[in-house]
């Protein structure tokens, strides 16, 4: 980039710099845009395709979860990695609803072209674009039905609905009665759910029907030693996050031994400190032990003999688990250990499951931390399982938390563009024109999800139009035939705030991306190219002197 003093040229940024500027950086901005949502486009919907992705040492993942597609791809486009924080955010708060979000702010970005090209500058659209968003949220409510934790079946629906078109079809009904149940056990008094207390574990082997819900916890590690008990009825849980064994002295010593008799009294008081530790576990009632670190060798041999099923080195995270299922208190010390600290559980038990030995304990009063095991026959289908039964733990706990719900098909999306429109009709001037752009942007999920299904994209989108303007709101796109159907009879139900979510992101993300004219960069360090992000190069870059 050089100016003029004097007719001498004054350098402003080191050689090798890069610009776009102006029209050509937004249309730069808006094709990368573009092109990540048109990438998930197709992914769309419970007739959604799934996409097969190969990273750099051959590992492969087959999904239609937007997300994951958007993580596993290698961007490298600004205005395209904005595209892949808008799918993160929405995971993040939502837990489902990536895609829509995606490729509604792709629609956004397609629609802003148009008024780009009629002179309408981006700060209007801009403007426009969030006076819309603001209107749909006001929209959205009057759509809105409520829901609680007593009503089973409208919670099991939202969870089928999240799970449709993600490989669980054949079992989605089981799956979805276990994901409403985890999520009802743990929800706290205060009304919150969080789904980090729902341990998912993934075993292939079997199918997809045997994955099962544990009403208390699953820990991926076997007892200690083949001699401790395989089956504790009645457990009395104890949890330490110390080690049972005799702790090292930060000082250096060293002690001068002058007889056989010496090394064995060294000895002998080792064993006897080791078996006062398990006395003091033994005296508390537990007979059960699970210890964050690790065991000393002697430890083992006494709790062994002290018939205690024992598990070292857990996971803290698991511990905490355990603690929340069987209302036990993790404890630092094994001298403070105390009957009050044991936790209670009908059954703790060693199983195999696939060609791994799992510690089950179950059969937890008032469980606060639930478990559900998944399997099927390929790893792939297991890391897909994983991933829709993650959207719907989620979604069923958003549901739970705002107690809102809106119908899915489509249905919101026409009703918005349908009401936008109108709301379009009374702002005047120029940003009339972004919120009917807004509108017609919005019809972009319905259509896509026709296109997918195979159905012709124009009738469907009429049908829908004719069925909202005569008052059926609820009216969502039948997949198998294309005809409007009322979506809460059908039992297609999503959270509020997935919808809500998505528009606010999309258009966060629409309007960042249209404000920008201008694209400086700078020249790679060594080894570096120089070169503007994939897809800028080419498209009127100025070279800076």
């Amino acid at each position: 980039m050089a100016g003029q003093f004097g007719g001498t040229p004054i350098y402003i940024l080191r050689e090798g710099s890069r610009r776009t500027a102006g029209r050509d950086a937004q249309r730069s901005n808006i094709m990368a845009a573009k092109a990540v949502s048109g990438a998930v486009r197709t992914t769309l919907g419970p007739k959604g395709m799934d996409k097969m992705l190969v990273d750099t040492l051959g590992d492969v993942v087959i999904t239609n979860d937007g997300v994951t597609i958007l993580k596993e791809m290698d961007i490298e486009h600004p205005a395209a990695k904005m595209m892949v924080e808008i799918a993160k955010t929405q995971d993040q708060e939502v837990g489902d609803g990536t895609t829509t979000a995606v490729v509604l702010a792709g629609e956004l970005l397609k629609q802003a072209e148009g008024l780009l090209e009629q002179e309408i500058h981006p700060t209007v659209i801009a403007a426009g674009y969030r006076a819309a968003a603001e209107k749909s949220m006001e929209i959205l409510q009057g759509l809105a039905v409520t829901v609680s934790a007593e009503d089973e079946d409208l919670l099991r629906k939202i969870a089928v609905t999240a799970m449709t078109g993600k490989g669980s079809q054949s079992a989605r009904d089981e799956l979805a009665v276990m994901a409403v149940e985890a999520v009802r056990s743990v929800v706290d008094e205060d009304g919150t759910v969080d789904t980090d207390n729902i341990t998912v574990e993934k075993k292939v082997g079997g199918s997809i029907t045997d994955s099962v819900l544990v009403r208390g916890v699953v820990i991926d590690k076997e007892r200690l030693q083949p001699s401790m008990p395989k089956s504790v009825t009645d457990a009395k849980i104890a949890l330490i996050n110390a080690a049972v064994e005799i702790e090292k002295t930060e000082i250096d010593a060293k002690i001068q031994i002058t007889s056989p008799n010496q090394l064995q009294a060294f000895l002998d008081q080792e064993e006897t400190t080791l078996k006062g530790m398990v006395d003091k576990i033994v005296a508390s009632g537990a007979n059960v032990l699970f210890v964050q670190k690790g065991i000393d060798d002697l430890a083992q041999h006494f709790l062994a003999k002290a018939g205690i099923y024992t598990v070292r080195r857990v996971k803290k995270s698991d511990m905490e688990k355990l603690a929340r299922a069987t209302g036990g208190k993790v404890i630092t010390s094994i001298h403070d250990i105390d009957k009050d600290d044991l936790g209670k559980a009908g059954l703790v038990e060693e199983r195999k499951v696939s060609d791994e030995k799992m510690t089950f304990v179950e059969g937890c009063e008032n469980p606060k931390s639930v478990s559900i095991i998944l399997r099927g026959g390929t790893e792939h289908v297991v890391d897909e399982l994983d991933r829709a039964m993650e959207d719907a733990l989620r979604v069923v706990g958003v549901a739970l938390e705002d107690k809102t719900l809106v119908p899915g098909g489509g249905a919101p999306e026409v009703d918005l563009a349908l009401r936008l429109r109108a709301f379009a009709s009374t702002v005047g001037g120029r940003e009339q024109l972004a919120i009917e752009s807004f509108a017609d942007a919005m019809e972009v999920i319905p259509k896509t999800l026709a296109e997918n299904a195979g159905l012709d994209q124009i009738d469907s989108l009429m049908a829908l139009r004719s069925a909202h303007e005569t008052g059926m709101k609820n009216s969502g796109l039948n997949m198998e035939t294309g005809e409007p159907v009322d979506m809460l009879k059908q039992g297609v139900l999503e959270p509020i705030r997935v919808k809500t979510q998505a528009i606010n992101s999309a258009t966060e993300a629409a309007v960042m991306i249209l404000r920008i004219d201008d694209v400086i960069a700078s020249k790679s360090g060594p080894g570096g190219t120089g070169e503007m992000p994939g897809g800028m190069g080419g498209m009127g870059g100025e070279d800076f002197e």
